[in-house]
């Protein structure tokens, strides 16, 4: 096995197939939901994606975010070779559909098409005084990436008041990181956590703490105490699988420190999303051919047979939809949709704001989608993956568009703001959340691909003419001004501004 191919199937297995570690933390959090809750509804989807990404090498999450590597050599490896070459398995995993297109140009928009160009991959070298190569591999999407957050101590922060320069403080600051991140982070999520260094080291050495295993312990005995203490109040918040509300919306917390400036107190929080992709392997430096698996050998896993969970029942529409049948949805409600929608993203947004639409919007449904898409044997497209993207990034947009061209619904994940959330009452339309990484579920949802728009943007960014077949999702924003997702942030605020007072952490 040459070092390239080494490379790419270990892409391939990141992409698809969740390590050991998170899947029973995932099987545990299911445990803990009524199954008929909409957490628990939603857990079972996830579930099914969880097994159908991995039985079928598909993308678990279609947003297959930054590859970042983190690579340890012998003193003497040719570290130049070993870049290239993970940017060639970065390039070929990206034309076979592992890795969505995700490299954009800052100053011009325009997409790379193959995951290469500056910046991208993110790669970390270090040498060691062993004889072999280990390569670690975290793919982070940019919904949980956007939700990534640092603190400047003393600060005050909302519902918890002041957070000073001590361990409390910290407390505070990494409770607080879990709740701002509500559902637009795809809860439950796991935390990585540097507390001091500068404004850089104290961000990469929070992402490098994604690192360790969930079921690891600190040998920092204060570190270990205070993992253990965000991990259990955290889930008394009641924020829940996408912000849905329930009893789990955190799966794991590590935390390193690092000596600072007397100047500065950095917290820095790296969030990552239930679709907690990171594998790693060790390589024989002369070969390439991959020695051991780290976080375990995914080809031992013993898969059972994937099923299509959580979404048999729910009221069914079937798009363009009517606005006396959206009227009587309310929030809360399973919906079974059916017929043709449309993905938009930010660049299509921005361009409708000033252009027509190449198609009818009346009555249909926008889906905040940037799909993994490939072309067919016959040069038709076809998609790999297609599960929601943040939708929060589109309120500049979404109240204007709903008004200029009468859409009767708007699907994503995350929920949206006052503004789409005044429009969708005065227009009759609703917000739908579809579960956040469920990728390869949704992908076996889309029928056919009925045609695309503005490729120009990238794939990812294009809109894309899907017809879809019982496609599910949860109304938590209503034609009647209710928003669950108001709701859950409102009610968790005031869950954490209980845990302020808790004085259970000792500073030490």
């Amino acid at each position: 096995m040459s070092l390239r191919t080494s490379l790419l199937t270990l892409i391939t297995r990141t992409a698809t197939d969740l390590p050991p570690d998170v899947r029973a933390a995932m099987t545990r959090a299911t445990g803990r939901e009524l199954p008929a809750s909409q957490a628990g509804r939603a857990l079972a989807i996830i579930g099914s994606n969880i097994e159908l990404a991995a039985r079928d090498e598909g993308p678990l999450c279609q947003d297959t975010g930054m590859p970042t590597f983190f690579v340890h050599a012998p003193v003497g490896y040719n570290q130049i070779v070993l870049r290239r070459e993970i940017q060639a398995a970065v390039a070929e995993a990206t034309r076979q559909g592992k890795l969505r297109p995700n490299s954009v140009d800052s100053l011009t928009g325009e997409n790379s098409g193959n995951n290469l160009g500056p910046g991208t991959p993110v790669i970390h070298c270090e040498q060691w005084e062993r004889n072999e190569v280990e390569v670690k591999l975290l793919l982070k999407g940019g919904g949980c990436e956007n939700k990534n957050i640092q603190y400047s101590l003393p600060c005050e922060l909302e519902h918890l008041g002041r957070a000073g320069r001590n361990l409390e403080g910290v407390r505070k600051c990494i409770l607080h990181a879990v709740w701002q991140a509500q559902g637009q982070g795809c809860a439950p999520g796991a935390v990585g956590v540097a507390v001091g260094g500068d404004r850089t080291s104290g961000y990469e050495a929070a992402k490098e703490q994604l690192l360790r295993t969930l079921d690891d312990v600190n040998p920092d005995p204060r570190l270990a105490e205070l993992e253990d203490y965000v991990l259990e109040r955290a889930n008394t918040l009641g924020i829940g699988t996408m912000g849905f509300g329930g009893m789990v919306s955190l799966i794991g917390c590590k935390v390193t420190a690092l000596n600072r400036l007397p100047a500065s107190f950095f917290v820095s929080v790296a969030y990552d999303c239930w679709a907690y992709r990171r594998r790693g392997v060790v390589l024989d430096a002369t070969s390439g051919a991959i020695l051991q698996w780290l976080y375990g050998d995914p080809m031992d896993a013993s898969l059972p047979a994937a099923a299509a969970a959580g979404a048999t029942e729910g009221v069914r529409l079937r798009a363009p939809i009517s606005e006396e049948e959206v009227r009587r949805l309310k929030v809360g409600d399973m919906v079974l949709l059916s017929g043709t929608i449309y993905t938009g993203r930010d660049a299509v947004h921005a361009h409708l704001m000033h252009h027509d639409a190449p198609v009818d919007l009346r009555g249909a449904v926008l889906y905040h989608c940037g799909p993994v898409a490939t072309r067919d044997a016959e040069g038709g497209w076809r998609i790999g993956a297609a599960g929601p993207t943040t939708s929060i990034r589109e309120e500049p947009y979404q109240a204007d568009l709903l008004r200029r061209f009468g859409m009767r619904g708007v699907m994503g994940k995350g929920g949206m703001g006052k503004r789409t959330l005044a429009a969708l009452e005065e227009c009759g339309a609703v917000y739908l959340n579809a579960v956040g990484g469920a990728a390869q579920y949704y992908s076996r949802a889309v029928k056919k691909v009925r045609g695309v728009h503005f490729l120009e943007f990238g794939t990812p960014e294009a809109m894309w003419e899907l017809e879809v077949e019982d496609f599910p999702a949860v109304v938590t924003m209503d034609s009647h001004g209710n928003s669950l997702h108001a709701q859950v942030e409102r009610e968790s605020g005031q869950a954490l501004k209980s845990l302020a007072a808790d004085e259970t952490l000792a500073v030490k």
